[in-house]
């Protein structure tokens, strides 16, 4: 009798998660099919830490870098998580660790291969940071490993669902400015903004063809107005933003969601989300106390005007830095990089953003499934 009761029990429990998944399916609602890999490329914005396995001056990993969540340094460019984390976090993810981290050889969840102060050019900051063209490389052993492990059709099935998000192009503007302003050669800005598109596209195609089909892109930021920007021309001329690197940085936000349309005709599959982030930042540099924040054009760590000098921490040079009390109450943390509060926002905007905020679809369409 006991066991009568338990297969019925059993068959009724079946018949519900039936008819639950069969109402899923008529009413063609998305769901999490398990979670969906992530693939890091890029810049500052989403560098957990490759950095700090790299001779270079571009580290974050020593204090107040990491004071407000984890509560040491950690390589981040931030007082604490950055825009990966939180969509990792989104993602129903674990931080996904830096690639070059010693003993990080589970690439199921995908992998980190930003790296802040890199370009899509070769040329920027060469020899001391992880370029594109690099990252690029670094994914396809990737590939390779999970080739081994998975085998060939697990692999592919993994890396077509995977997404694969890019944070880019922001430190060719600024590099020719701040370092080397041969790089710009004799070149306008529309045809040096089209170096930059064109190596972004390379490694877009490049992914594709790996299997890649699901791409989001951040926008750039308001290079001209970041406190390090200020203070350069607080030195030159009394204040303001740098605006000789505007043009560029205009014109590749207007380019950029051009060619991913151009690329979304051309490639079966393709999908994109696109997060513009130019006015986003500017309302909160120009009006900080509307989104909660009390200070939106000084640093909260750095030294010299606007906390611009890029000393904090004191290991770049420049020992002495200022340090703020309450780091919630500002838009940036250092002289180029937003607060973990704002990092939040903008994840926000790329996971939710309706079509105002982002171009296509928003990203957290690209993680989910339609059964």
């Amino acid at each position: 009798m006991a066991n009568s009761s338990f297969q019925v029990s059993c068959v009724f429990v079946f018949c519900t998660c039936l008819g639950l998944l069969v109402t899923a399916q008529s009413r063609g609602q998305f769901v999490f099919e398990k979670p969906v890999p992530v693939f890091f490329f890029g810049d500052s914005f989403f560098d957990a830490g490759n950095n700090n396995y790299v001779n270079t001056t571009f580290r974050a990993n020593y204090w107040p870098y990491g004071e407000t969540f984890f509560k040491n340094p950690t390589g981040r460019f931030s007082d604490g998580r950055l825009i990966s984390d939180f969509i990792a976090e989104y993602a129903e993810l674990p931080f996904i660790p830096p690639y070059l981290q010693p003993g990080n050889d589970q690439f199921t969840y995908g992998a980190n291969f930003a790296s802040a102060g890199a370009g899509a050019l070769v040329e920027t900051s060469q020899g001391l940071v992880i370029d594109l063209h690099s990252q690029l490389s670094y994914f396809k052993s990737v590939r390779k490993s999970l080739n081994r492990k998975l085998g060939d059709e697990q692999t592919k099935t993994l890396l077509s669902r995977a997404v694969y998000l890019f944070s880019v192009g922001g430190n060719d503007y600024t590099f020719p400015f701040e370092k080397n302003s041969s790089v710009l050669g004799p070149h306008p800005h529309e045809e040096f903004v089209g170096l930059v598109i064109g190596n972004i596209t390379a490694v877009i195609k490049e992914i594709y063809r790996e299997g890649g089909r699901n791409f989001g892109f951040l926008g750039l930021d308001p290079l001209a107005c970041l406190p390090y920007s200020r203070a350069v021309v607080e030195g030159q001329n009394g204040g303001g933003c740098f605006d000789k690197i505007t043009p560029y940085v205009k014109l590749h936000n207007k380019l950029l969601p051009k060619l991913l349309q151009k690329l979304e005709r051309e490639f079966k599959g393709f999908r994109f989300s696109l997060s513009q982030i130019y006015e986003f930042l500017t309302e909160r540099i120009s009006h900080p106390s509307k989104y909660g924040f009390e200070e939106g054009k000084v640093a909260c760590c750095g030294s010299g005007p606007y906390r611009g000098i890029y000393s904090c921490g004191g290991k770049r040079g420049t020992k002495e830095y200022d340090l703020c009390k309450n780091v919630s109450e500002y838009v940036y943390f250092d002289s180029g990089h937003p607060t973990e509060r704002v990092f939040q926002q903008i994840a926000d905007q790329f996971w939710n953003g309706t079509p105002n905020s982002t171009v296509s679809y928003n990203l957290k369409t690209l993680f989910e499934t339609k059964y």
